[in-house]
């Protein structure tokens, strides 16, 4: 094990993938002589050439249309859009074609793409960058959603994506960057894709999240922790496809559940969750589920009215006592 950041993290999983498979090569804008916005491609150029490490105009559906065509005919592209919210500018190429080539043609066309991105809020980018709108990609059959929330499943989800015969949107969110964790060193550690997971044990409450919202769920638990009330805490990871089997067998054992997303609460994950829930768990509910969201606003710049926006683990502590009747 090695204690890394999650852009260490994913530093390592691109560079083992590319010693492992010549096939896989980067594109994307900045990622070469400047290294990345987000510094996770520092040196890679100088150690794997401008072949594999391509820089690209501004042009995010060329990006992603040409990753497709390179991936229809072998290769294995990583493509990188600077932030999620630039992936509407390839919006066509992602639902149209990346998700569909594959069921369109009958399994005779494989596309092994995988498009790296940057969503979520709280850096001050204003409305139009700092939005998190997973859902929308995650509502495509045929394209594979993965959010990670820690640098080992960052690494393990991502050489997972890599290696997909499945176009992977992989969202990485700006202010887990620095988040730090044990991540295994072994190059064929892998996470799968479409498995959430238990990242605290708990029988009081289940707290449902993914990406950022884990860190934030996971304070909260302890916060929690400190008054009495045992949290059970599952990281999604994964929006599509979405596994739900730890969600119904957490609330067949709390019987209480709150769900946490960075995203706007309408037509939200944490919607799809509480639905499939309410179907399949709804005997062994004893309060109505709770979600804690992004307000219903374009995110503001002002640092004071954002963090006001964004999902606090105040938020999420107030929804468990809800949950629990302790707010009365």
């Amino acid at each position: 094990m090695a204690r890394l950041t999650m852009r260490e993290a994913i530093s390592m999983a691109l560079r083992e993938e590319m010693e492992r498979d010549d096939r896989v090569f980067l594109m994307g804008e900045e990622i070469g002589v400047w290294g990345g916005t987000y510094a996770v491609t520092r040196g890679f150029l100088d150690q794997f050439g401008e072949r594999r490490v391509r820089d690209t105009p501004i042009a995010e559906g060329v990006i992603v249309g040409a990753a497709i065509g390179a991936a229809m005919v072998g290769l294995r592209p990583v493509a990188e859009i600077m932030t999620i919210n630039f992936a509407f500018l390839a919006m066509d190429m992602i639902v149209n074609h990346a998700a569909k080539m594959h069921y369109m043609f009958n399994g005779e066309i494989k596309v092994p793409l995988v498009i790296r991105t940057v969503g979520g809020g709280g850096r001050q980018l204003a409305a139009t960058h700092s939005q998190t709108p997973d859902v929308v990609f995650a509502h495509f059959p045929g394209i594979k959603v993965v959010a990670p929330g820690t640098p080992a499943d960052a690494k393990g989800l991502l050489k997972a994506a890599i290696r997909d015969e499945d176009p992977v949107f992989f969202i990485e969110n700006a202010l887990l960057y620095q988040v730090r964790g044990e991540v295994p060193e072994d190059e064929d550690f892998l996470v799968p894709i479409g498995v959430s997971d238990v990242k605290r044990e708990g029988k009081d409450v289940t707290i449902v999240s993914y990406s950022r919202m884990l860190q934030t769920s996971l304070q909260a638990a302890e916060r929690l922790a400190k008054e009495g009330i045992d949290a059970e805490v599952i990281d999604l990871r994964t929006l599509r496809p979405i596994d739900t089997r730890a969600v119904i067998n957490s609330v067949h054992k709390t019987n209480r559940m709150v769900i946490v997303e960075e995203g706007w609460r309408a037509y939200g994950v944490g919607a799809e969750i509480a639905a499939r829930v309410y179907e399949l768990a709804f005997d062994h509910l004893d309060a109505p589920i709770r979600r804690v969201a992004q307000a219903e606003v374009p995110l503001p710049y002002n640092r004071r009215l954002e963090q006001m926006a964004l999902p606090q683990v105040e938020d999420v502590v107030h929804a468990v006592k809800d949950v629990l009747y302790l707010n009365e």
